[in-house]
């Protein structure tokens, strides 16, 4: 497929909510604001800007580049700049964490399409004990979570073969105004109850005696991992930029919708959980386990609003996992497209079939199949390992290289201007901050979390 053949968004306003509806998934709804309040609150919320300023924004627009001025699938990005070099293979890396990450990322997807039908049911009433055990007889369940993650999985294959303009454009079009507006629904909900002030100080009160080393490697974690660098997602949207797209505002809108979202999710979830005496806890328990808990008791005495905001909740994480889904699945669907020379939809159904084969084996790997394990963790975890602690922080990192040492200035900087048709006033900080400040910290990263420093 030619450059002009190639398929473009059909708007600006469709093209930055599908590239932030990449961006924003899970871990903006109960990974951020958890590592908000418990590490210093409003203290935590900026050290995680800066990070976005130092290391987020650099790295997305440098996927932003590579991925417009070759206009192709993450791989054959690469590979074009790379003259023949090993440098191809980062490419390949991304397509392969995308693929990885789709398969695994969409049981919990559907956990949420599932909890989303419990609500609709009534089924989301009881002790917390009685949620700890529907959690559990669920995600062990040998066929419920593969009939979640297929289902989901089959409604991200109808948006990809429609196309960009009347899949993906379109699908994001409706996904992100109407997550946003569930998001301010529950927000303002959970902000009225009694005793809700302690949740919102809990998020906003900056307590700078949590403030450590440990602090500022998590910012910069949620900061690369929230913005999916080095997931192929950027990189291959990029590919469908027109050339008149202003890099730099690109981004900078994406990241402030990115965080916005996170943000909001806090304001959702702490004044809730504390008007109720309930301390978040991070992780699936939160969402499947503590959340419906929190809101049979701060609701219990209004049935039809606990039954809205249940509802709602989950339709919510529904969604923002779907817009998620979506961006990752791309990644693989555009990369057999142009490598195999076959159709869109035949493209799709590889990659749907592949990930629902993955995504099956990942969920039994929970429950009937626990013999599925490697260094005693669940293959599940082992995917989830592998790509977030390994595969992102090698690619966000050799990006970073080849954009700033290997792949010719002149190229860089004509991209980041528009071809001097932009001002270009902050190239200069943003080569510097991706040749120099971005590899050393999200190195920091990596070795972090393999407990190397």
């Amino acid at each position: 497929m030619s450059q002009q053949e190639r398929a473009k968004f059909g708007s600006k306003l469709g093209m930055i909510l599908a590239t932030a509806g990449g961006a924003v998934g899970l871990g903006n709804v109960w990974r951020f604001p958890y590592m908000a309040g418990q590490n210093g609150g409003a203290a935590f919320i900026l050290i995680y800007i800066g990070c976005i300023l130092l290391l987020g924004l650099p790295c997305m627009i440098s996927e932003f580049i590579i991925g417009r001025h070759a206009a192709s699938n993450t791989a054959r990005a690469y590979t074009k700049l790379a003259n023949g070099t090993p440098w191809r293979l980062v490419g390949y890396l991304g397509v392969l964490t995308g693929f990885l990450i789709t398969g695994y990322y969409a049981v919990v997807a559907g956990w949420c399409l599932q909890y989303s039908f419990a609500s609709v049911m009534g089924h989301l009433h009881g002790t917390p004990e009685y949620f700890k055990s529907y959690f559990s007889t669920f995600s062990g369940n040998p066929w419920k979570p593969i009939m979640w993650t297929a289902a989901i999985l089959l409604i991200t294959h109808y948006i990809i073969i429609h196309g960009i303009r009347n899949g993906i454009e379109r699908a994001s079009k409706i996904l992100m105004p109407a997550l946003f507006i569930l998001l301010l629904v529950i927000v303002v909900a959970s902000c009225l109850l009694p005793g809700a002030g302690k949740g919102i100080e809990f998020l906003f009160k900056p307590d700078f005696s949590k403030v450590s080393r440990d602090v500022f490697l998590g910012a910069l974690g949620q900061s690369f991992y929230s913005l999916s660098i080095a997931m192929g997602c950027i990189c291959t949207y990029a590919s469908y930029y027109s050339r008149q797209t202003k890099l730099l505002n690109s981004a900078v809108q994406i990241s402030i919708i990115d965080t916005m979202v996170a943000i909001l999710a806090g304001l959702m979830i702490f004044p809730a959980a504390f008007s109720v005496g309930v301390n978040p806890d991070s992780g699936p328990s939160l969402i499947f386990i503590t959340l419906p808990n929190v809101f049979e008791q701060a609701f219990g005495g209004m049935p039809f609003v606990e039954f809205t905001i249940s509802l709602g909740f989950y339709v919510l994480l529904s969604m923002a996992a779907l817009t998620s889904l979506i961006s990752l699945h791309e990644v693989s669907t555009a990369f057999f497209q142009e490598e195999l020379h076959i159709t869109r939809p035949k493209a799709a159904t590889i990659v749907t079939t592949c990930t629902v084969l993955i995504g099956s084996v990942c969920s039994l790997s929970l429950g009937n199949w626990s013999f599925l394990s490697l260094f005693g963790k669940s293959l599940f975890d082992v995917f989830d390992f592998v790509t977030g602690q390994i595969f992102l922080p090698i690619g966000g990192l050799l990006t970073c290289l080849f954009i700033g040492w290997y792949v010719p200035k002149k190229l860089v900087k004509d991209e980041f201007t528009n071809w001097g048709t932009v001002r270009g006033s902050l190239f200069g900080a943003y080569y510097f901050l991706v040749r120099f400040i971005c590899p050393l910290g999200i190195l920091a990263i990596f070795l972090h979390q393999l407990q190397v420093i």
